[in-house]
């Protein structure tokens, strides 16, 4: 029986694979040699792999034009980057290389757009595609974007929402869009998602609000569900009752030509991950042509917004183990020199799993362990796999050698949802980020995006540290809150003298 990590990783899983390998007894990610890396800049770190970006983009307008094709199917198909995923500028500008669009989620977002149009990444072309709730700054930015010629697409989430445009906009022309809300999951805890209008208001918000509006016109319905993209009968079922119900809106409102089907195409976080890409999209495709083809309606343009498939697979989390703590007969804790809780919050918060896979000593025998993060709460812990109720590392001995393991595809939300540059649980700082990618000759080149985040950040916005400019007045309660940014600017004129 053969008992190394390596033997226990080739009799489970079909290994190596294209992007993980191991070559002198150590990890390679996409070709990168992960202990050079360590080597180089120390850990804890986080790591993105550019290169994956495009690959993954280029591989989902494959994925629709096969089906296009294959179904002669008469309507275009159209990639926006779901910014929220990752609204780092390295990242964004990544995806805007490969000839995609945008979806925004809140006010912040504007600036943004803002910069990217200032320095080329964009033009007045570029589909600027805006969901969410939006409070008043939000729709603010949304107007003033309109009325300067951008194609921004508001996606209506409330009956109201539209009244701020009647006011604020004054372009000749305005494209909508409306989310539907979807039902949940019958495991979830709500029946009807809090997100969008509901299907039996949305025909009279286009017969009140929209149709009546010279200026105003509907292009697009909205459809996403929380479970992503599967094969399911839950997904079927929405899909179909969203498409019966746009070519319904079609009948009464013939500029109505797109749909946007939302994000959730899933990555790989196990090495055990089969999905057919294709089969799915094929079989979207096929059933929306098929229920416009039964009510007689042409078929819609079709828009997706990957987030976690565009940039998830691109980034890894790399860890030193720094302690070996046996608390009883049988559990041993391996600590490592960062926080899952913070640094990777998906695996706390939602039972998140990644690929974890150790960088080094892969000749070694391995053990089940747990892995321990820094801070002091029972949760910071990460204890089995998506394919396993135990978790295997290789046997080291800390005396004479070093332990490294890597959690692989975290390059999807982690930053934002951990407070990235804040303040986060027992004040566990950032990790220093490394950004790796190709050069013109192929050789791989990283690049220290950030450096571990210091105590002097957290000083600062705890309050510790403050200038005499810093330090706010005393606060006065106003009776009403401002709408604008204009008013905003002027109350706290007002308030400040």
């Amino acid at each position: 029986m053969k008992s190394s990590y390596i033997d226990l990783i080739e009799q489970t899983f079909e290994f190596p694979t294209r992007e993980f390998n191991v070559e002198n007894n150590q990890l390679m990610f996409n070709n990168v040699p992960l202990k050079d890396v360590i080597e180089q800049y120390g850990t804890p770190l986080k790591l993105t792999y550019l290169p994956k970006i495009g690959e993954h983009i280029d591989h989902a307008k494959t994925l629709f034009r096969n089906a296009i094709k294959k179904y002669n199917y008469k309507g275009n198909y159209t990639y926006c980057y779901c910014t929220k995923s990752s609204h780092f500028s390295f990242i964004v500008d990544e995806v805007l290389n490969h000839n995609v669009h945008l979806e925004t989620s809140s006010a912040f977002d504007m600036p943004i757009v803002r910069n990217l149009y200032e320095r080329g990444k964009i033009n007045k072309n570029t589909y600027i595609i805006c969901n969410g709730f939006k409070r008043p700054l939000y729709m603010q930015y949304i107007s003033e974007l309109i009325n300067e010629g951008f194609n921004v697409l508001p996606v209506l989430d409330n009956l109201k929402e539209i009244e701020f445009y009647e006011e604020r906009v004054t372009a000749a022309s305005v494209n909508f869009a409306v989310r539907i809300a979807t039902d949940e999951e019958p495991n979830f805890s709500f029946y009807t998602s809090r997100l969008g209008i509901r299907y039996s208001d949305i025909n009279e918000l286009y017969k009140e609000k929209i149709r009546p509006n010279p200026r105003f016109k509907l292009k697009m319905l909205h459809f996403f569900i929380n479970s992503g993209i599967k094969d399911n009968a839950y997904y079927w079922s929405e899909l179909t009752r969203f498409m019966f119900k746009y070519c319904e809106l079609k009948k009464i409102c013939p500029e109505l030509d797109s749909i946007d089907i939302g994000g959730g195409m899933p990555i790989q976080t196990s090495l055990v991950f089969n999905y057919d890409y294709q089969a799915m999209i094929d079989e979207i495709v096929e059933n929306i042509q098929w229920i416009c083809n039964k009510n007689d309606v042409p078929v819609p343009h079709i828009f997706t917004e990957f987030g976690s498939y565009t940039v998830g697979e691109s980034g890894a989390t790399i860890y030193k183990v720094i302690d070996q703590k046996l608390q009883n007969d049988k559990e041993l804790w391996y600590m490592i020199d960062g926080s899952f809780i913070t640094q990777l919050p998906d695996s706390w918060g939602m039972n998140q799993k990644y690929i974890m896979l150790p960088v080094n000593n892969w000749d070694s025998p391995y053990m089940k362990v747990n892995l321990g993060g820094l801070t002091c709460d029972s949760q910071d812990f990460y204890n089995n796999e998506a394919h396993s109720e135990d978790l295997y590392l290789p046997v080291f001995d800390p005396e004479k050698e070093e332990q490294y393991v890597g959690f692989f595809h975290t390059g999807a939300y982690q930053e934002s949802l951990g407070g990235y540059g804040g303040i986060q649980h027992c004040l566990i700082p950032a990790p220093q980020h490394i950004i790796i990618d190709h050069d013109k000759d192929g050789n791989i080149v990283t690049r220290l995006f950030a450096p571990e985040q210091q105590s002097d950040s957290m000083l600062k916005l705890l309050g510790y540290q403050t200038t005499p400019t810093e330090v706010s007045p005393p606060s006065i309660l106003v009776p009403a809150v401002a709408e604008t940014p204009v008013e905003v600017a002027a109350e706290e004129e007002a308030i400040l003298g």
